[in-house]
């Protein structure tokens, strides 16, 4: 189902008054797909992050379009956009920025770095060093940069979409269990059907798509955007199930270490944004459902025992999706 399909039907859509936002919405969606092709559900997690103010991990092997989703994302809103090659030799001064002395003058001026833009495109960021990668972890969480000690505040909308190989490729650090919980989903691109692949070959032979690729929404439609999901309703029965959920990730037997507090926040955080998009003014249960994998299992870690029987946070959290009862929504 398009986005907004279901808005203003039997008084279950959103309000008259947000059917701009919901075009937004469908524009950006368009815009990313045009450049990503036959990947609909890869897109509308992405979206759905950018909505609900998080950030967004695409974690998958070289060459399936990791970067070009995130450059399409932020080609398609009117915001800034920084990109930045995550390498070993990279220092955290090298994305929040630096004060650099001035002799003639005799002060010091702040050269701010890539992370003062809306969208920040972290490129392999698992190729950096754990002390670089560090670097973002304030910036996420509390949108603002100490430098010299001074707090500089980021522009808004913010969103870092990192990219990252798998952790057994050559060459890599494994994210610490801090900043993976700063992201509020991570996704795999995965390699595009037969069809989509010859697609590619036609619309990608002569010049990208991203070159022609225009802004389909300004800062100001993304700030209305995010203004709507937040007043999105969400029942007592609903919150008590995304509770539920994370708490059967921190019992699980099949796992050593569970969801935190914080992936509860981003859990119902995110599933406004997908109401939204799917033109409702309330969470149902399916919503959350929908999301528990994206925004919960790259924060699991496994015991030995499921490493042992090669059985995957993903695997996991579908199990704990399916087997937990659903409680009355009011």
């Amino acid at each position: 189902m398009s986005l907004g399909t279901r808005q203003n039907t039997q008084g279950d859509g959103l309000p008259d008054g947000d059917s701009g936002v919901i075009a937004a919405a469908e524009r950006i969606r368009e815009a990313v797909e045009s450049v990503i092709e036959g990947k609909p559900d890869v897109v509308r997690i992405a979206l759905t992050v950018l909505l609900a103010e998080g950030h967004l991990l695409i974690e998958d092997i070289p060459g399936v379009g990791k970067t070009m989703l995130a450059k399409s994302l932020g080609r398609a809103i009117d915001c800034s956009v920084q990109r930045v090659q995550f390498t070993p030799d990279l220092l955290p001064a090298d994305i929040t920025g630096v004060s650099v002395y001035h002799q003639d003058r005799r002060e010091f001026e702040f050269n701010p770095g890539p992370v003062f833009a809306n969208i920040v495109l972290g490129d392999e960021i698992n190729r950096a060093s754990p002390k670089t990668q560090s670097a973002l972890l304030e910036c996420m969480e509390e949108m603002q940069v100490s430098v010299d000690g001074e707090t500089r505040p980021l522009e808004r909308p913010f969103m870092v979409v990192a990219t990252q190989n798998p952790a057994d490729m050559e060459g890599t650090y494994p994210l610490p269990e801090a900043q993976r919980d700063r992201f509020m989903a991570r996704i795999a691109v995965g390699y595009p059907t037969p069809q989509a692949e010859l697609d590619m070959i036609d619309s990608h032979s002569a010049e990208s798509p991203l070159d022609a690729l225009q802004p389909a929404a300004s800062a100001a439609d993304v700030h209305a955007m995010v203004d709507r999901v937040k007043a999105i309703h969400v029942a007592p029965g609903v919150r008590r199930y995304a509770v539920d959920l994370v708490t059967a990730t921190r019992t699980s037997p099949a796992l050593r270490l569970g969801a935190s507090p914080r992936a509860t926040i981003h859990l119902v955080r995110a599933a406004r944004a997908y109401a939204a998009l799917e033109g409702r003014h309330y969470v149902v249960p399916d919503d959350l459902q929908a999301l528990a994998v994206p925004v919960l299992a790259h924060r699991l870690l496994p015991s030995p025992e499921a490493r042992m029987e090669r059985r995957a946070p993903e695997q996991v959290v579908s199990e704990i999706v399916a087997r937990l009862p659903i409680p009355n929504p009011r």
